[in-house]
């Protein structure tokens, strides 16, 4: 049997994903706390500015002991929902360690920040009015639109003028003169401009941010929001977020604008806020599947396995690339038999349902592991019961090397359960 690969840094400390299958069921999301940590410190060490916060982008993964993780390492959090607010409560995240960056949110959704003290932002002119005469004379945030938007798909692209998020500069009149009506204090601004950004990208609309914030006093916080990107294809040699780059050019900026913007504000200091998710939980997953059948069609040659885009979402959604890794439960040959293109596809009654397309790979049979690399990003956290299919098992290797399951596979009973 071939030796799993995975990454220099060793993700299943000596287990074998076979055997971890065997035990928790197949498929199933692997987790490394050695790797999660190290992307915590990685954010939080990010600049030398001494009022900087990390928001975990809970949305990337809600398990509630990554989340535990997350706080242990500093990190405070980003929810996009009141369920999201349950589990980082769960979590042991208190109110004002949450930021909740809401998108078209209902007035019961407000009253449920509102009354927990949990700091909110809106996005929209509407949602503005909508808060200022549900909470007037309350604090309030906005996210704001700079214009600039990236991402490696156009559907996590969240800034510019394609996209429903933010207000546009153009605004910002209509928006004080709705502040001043409902005597609403703006506590601060945000902005995100979409996922795997470059860092020139993310600068960009630091900038651009950093203009709308001369524009109002007395602001606590300024948020740049994510996009940090973790490099997916590794296998072909793409490289990381230049980390040292980005921090030194952010700490200038922030520097020079807190220094200037301090001189009329009567607020202590200035703080500054990140958001990443993806770029500390992506590399800290490997979701671990079976294939089934093997199967020629035309000049397409396909391993079936178990990982529906049930389980793993991105690829379909996104036409998003994983690395994959085959663990062979076959002897091994000597020579190693040459790689081939096949395509390694779900079990779900859609077209659209694969992992890798005509992806060079060495030969593959029934019984072998796929292992999809960088699954710890809005793997689980997108998850169905599609096709009524039961969502996975997720297991944490921890630093120590032991073993310890943080969620259990659905049961039957469980997809039934809320049925009347």
């Amino acid at each position: 049997m071939k030796t799993p690969v995975t990454t220099a840094l060793n993700f299943y400390q000596g287990h074998d994903p076979a055997a971890l299958t065997a035990v928790y069921g197949s498929p199933l999301y692997v987790y490394n706390e050695g790797i999660f940590r190290k992307r915590c410190r990685d954010m939080v060490n990010l600049t030398t500015y001494p009022h900087f916060k990390v928001n975990y982008a809970i949305k990337a993964n809600t398990n509630i002991s990554l989340l535990r993780i997350a706080k242990e390492e500093g990190l405070l959090a980003d929810i996009s929902s009141p369920g999201e607010a349950v589990a980082a409560f769960a979590a042991g995240f208190a109110a004002e360690d949450l930021f909740f960056i809401a998108n078209n949110i209902s007035c019961d959704e407000m009253a449920f920040a509102i009354e927990r003290g949990i700091t909110l932002s809106v996005d929209s002119i509407s949602q503005l009015k909508t808060y200022g005469k549900l909470n007037p004379g309350g604090e309030i945030a906005l996210r704001f639109n700079g214009g600039v938007g990236g991402g490696h798909h156009e559907s996590v692209i969240t800034g510019g003028d394609k996209t429903k998020f933010g207000i546009r500069a153009a605004y910002i009149p209509e928006v004080k003169d709705l502040l001043a009506k409902y005597n609403l204090r703006l506590t601060g601004i945000n902005q995100h401009t979409g996922s795997q950004n470059t860092e020139d990208v993310y600068l960009s609309g630091v900038k651009e941010l950093l203009t709308i914030a001369s524009q109002f006093q007395n602001l606590e916080f300024i948020d740049f929001g994510g996009g940090f990107s973790i490099p997916y294809n590794k296998q072909n040699g793409e490289a990381p977020t230049n980390l040292a780059y980005l921090g030194q050019a952010l700490t200038a900026l922030m520097e020079d604008f807190a220094t200037a913007y301090g001189k009329t504000a009567t607020v202590p200091h200035l703080t500054y806020m990140i958001e990443p998710g993806r770029y500390i939980c992506a590399e800290s997953g490997v979701l671990l599947g079976t294939v089934h059948a093997i199967k020629q069609n035309g000049e397409t040659k396909f391993a079936g396995t178990d990982l529906g885009f049930n389980i793993l979402a991105r690829t379909t959604l996104y036409d998003a690339h994983h690395d994959i890794e085959i663990y062979s439960q076959q002897p091994e040959t000597s020579p190693p038999a040459k790689l081939e293109p096949i395509s390694i596809v779900g079990n779900q009654c859609e077209s659209g349902d694969y992992i890798a397309k005509s992806r060079l790979l060495p030969p593959i049979c029934e019984g072998d592991i796929v292992g999809v690399l960088d699954a710890g990003a809005y793997g689980y956290s997108m998850s169905s019961q599609y096709n009524h299919r039961q969502r996975p098992a997720e297991i944490l290797i921890q630093e120590c090397g032991n073993i310890k399951q943080i969620r259990r596979r659905d049961t039957y009973e469980d997809m039934l359960a809320n049925m009347l």
